[in-house]
């Protein structure tokens, strides 16, 4: 009986550098979207704030990236592919150090929305770029690479922080710098590697594109974008369901230690030590996503994935299964939900045309981003009036619509090949 192989494929030069180097400026843009978690508590003395209006601030920071998804997007499709990526690495990483030395909380807002603009390039170029440098049969691998170096990226400002703080003379501003400092030698190498060692059918748009028409006003070009995004449903589809995906995924993940603590007595270290090993369970699980989805169709690996996520989740809502059983759970779901990640976007992929691939993963962005804002006001809500019983049934049944919508796109992305293959016979 044949084994599934896990091997590294052999590939060229360019494209492992491509898949590499976007991986990498991944795992800084992650370092960058959550700096301010680890020192909340340092943040709200130092400027003399609550944690409400650090939200806030983290609140803004999402506000932009999500409103500069589709300007990066189109700057992507019609321009050099390096002018996007390098603009989003300086812009998130000046960013960084206006946070570091922001005398004023005022100012710390103003960074902190600069750094969503600067991070909401990422994915408009991050994608288009690995998807022309890869073969089709290898795609979701290179997704998965990326995606494994951004889950490293989320872990990596605890432990930097928890480091360096304990060091004598080191106070956030120069961790936090350290961190921008990092970002700026990374973003040099990064560009200079782009300019010397990649070439122009990977940067540079799609051919068929023809580059933006100077002589349109930028007002009917933002229509015509607008009206390729409407007359594209199953993009739009696929946006949705990030959107949905992304608030149960946020869901889970910002009140799990709550679920635990709260609802299966477990110690609040045992319960944060089970959510950090749901992220390295999900970081090893998206490879595994990325290769299942290069070897077989990616539709069903995402109805499979969401399907599962609504069988544990539903489990853990009951609040009856001993608290050794929860953490397993919550383990799966960890693995489970991150192999949908590399699937979903070999699909979109898929269903996309070379010539609007960053505006179509910038709008599916926009789906995740808009459900990582709402997930944590809303069930932290729900929690607080409802129970934790009531909130985590509402994330099983936003799984179950992430499954109903799944299947939405396949048919239409059925429905549409059997159209085209009629059409071309007649």
């Amino acid at each position: 009986m044949n084994r599934p192989s896990f091997s590294i494929p052999s590939v060229s030069r360019e494209t492992a550098l491509v898949v590499g180097l976007v991986g990498g400026a991944e795992f800084v843009n992650h370092t960058y979207l959550v700096l301010f978690p680890p020192i909340l508590g340092i943040l709200a003395a130092e400027f003399d704030v609550s944690l409400a209006m650090l939200g806030v601030a983290m609140g803004v920071q999402g506000f932009t990236n999500a409103l500069f998804q589709l300007p990066f997007g189109y700057l992507s499709d019609n321009y050099d592919r390096r002018i996007a990526l390098g603009l989003s690495l300086a812009l998130s990483t000046g960013s960084v150090f206006l946070v570091a030395f922001a005398p004023t909380f005022e100012v710390l807002l103003l960074g902190q929305a600069l750094l969503g603009i600067g991070i909401a390039g990422h994915h408009p170029t991050h994608f288009p770029l690995l998807a022309d440098a890869t073969p089709e049969h290898l795609r979701a691998r290179a997704f998965s690479v990326r995606g494994f170096l951004g889950s490293l990226g989320f872990a990596a400002p605890p432990v930097f922080f928890a480091a360096t703080l304990s060091l004598p003379g080191v106070t956030w501003r120069r961790a936090v710098a350290l961190i921008g400092l990092f970002g700026a030698v990374y973003a040099a190498v990064t560009m200079a590697t782009f300019r010397r060692y990649v070439g122009p059918g990977v940067t540079a748009p799609e051919p068929e594109r023809g580059g933006p028409d100077e002589s349109v006003p930028l007002r009917e070009s933002v229509r015509r974008e607008l009206r390729a995004i409407v007359a594209s449903p199953t993009i739009l589809a696929l946006a949705v369901l990030a959107l949905v995906a992304s608030t149960a995924s946020w869901g889970l993940t910002t009140y799990a230690v709550v679920l635990l603590r709260d609802g299966y007595g477990l110690a609040l270290d045992a319960a944060n030590l089970t959510l950090s090993a749901m992220f390295a369970v999900g970081a090893g699980m998206v490879l595994v996503g990325g290769d299942l989805s290069d070897r077989f169709s990616p539709g069903p690996l995402i109805v499979g994935s969401y399907a599962a996520v609504v069988l544990f989740v539903g489990l853990l809502a009951t609040l009856a299964i001993p608290a050794t059983v929860a953490v397993g759970s919550l383990l799966v779901v960890g693995g489970i939900r991150s192999l949908a990640g590399p699937a979903r976007s070999k699909l979109a992929d898929r269903l996309s045309t070379r010539a609007d691939l960053g505006r179509n993963f910038a709008l599916i962005t926009v789906g995740t981003m808009t459900g990582s804002a709402l997930a944590p006001p809303l069930f932290g809500a729900l929690i607080s009036r409802a129970g934790l019983r009531t909130a985590f049934s509402l994330i099983a049944g936003i799984s179950v619509a992430a499954v109903l919508v799944t299947l939405f796109v396949l048919y239409r992305r059925d429905a549409s090949g059997s159209a085209a293959g009629a059409a071309e016979t007649e």
